[in-house]
């Protein structure tokens, strides 16, 4: 039988995880975090979160020097994060709301 957890997401955002290694741990308010524990930190953590953060492996996009991101909900569109790009614009455009 399965089993159903409950969930506030409204929303995934996926962060490619070899892209993330690459580019290092250059997010954040002080430059120093991988962009998925940016975003986790800026949007809250785990299921209580309004929208989830998952790092997934390579989606074969592999820009140079930046992190590829898909926001679930608009799947056609891939963003291509530069490193030390403002996490709260690039919130914004994903709709993740800062943590209360």
């Amino acid at each position: 039988m399965t089993k159903r957890a409950k969930s506030e997401w409204i929303g995934v955002v996926l962060v490619c995880a070899k892209c993330s290694k690459k580019v290092g741990a250059c997010f954040g308010r002080d430059g120093d975090e991988p962009l998925a524990k940016a975003l986790r930190r800026y949007a809250g953590k785990g299921r209580k979160a309004k929208v989830g953060v998952v790092e997934t492996r390579c989606l074969k996009l592999c820009p140079k020097r930046a992190v590829t991101v898909v926001d679930a909900r608009r799947p056609a569109e891939w963003l291509v994060v530069a490193p030390g790009e403002p996490i709260d614009a690039l919130a914004e455009r994903l709709g993740i709301t800062p943590q209360a």
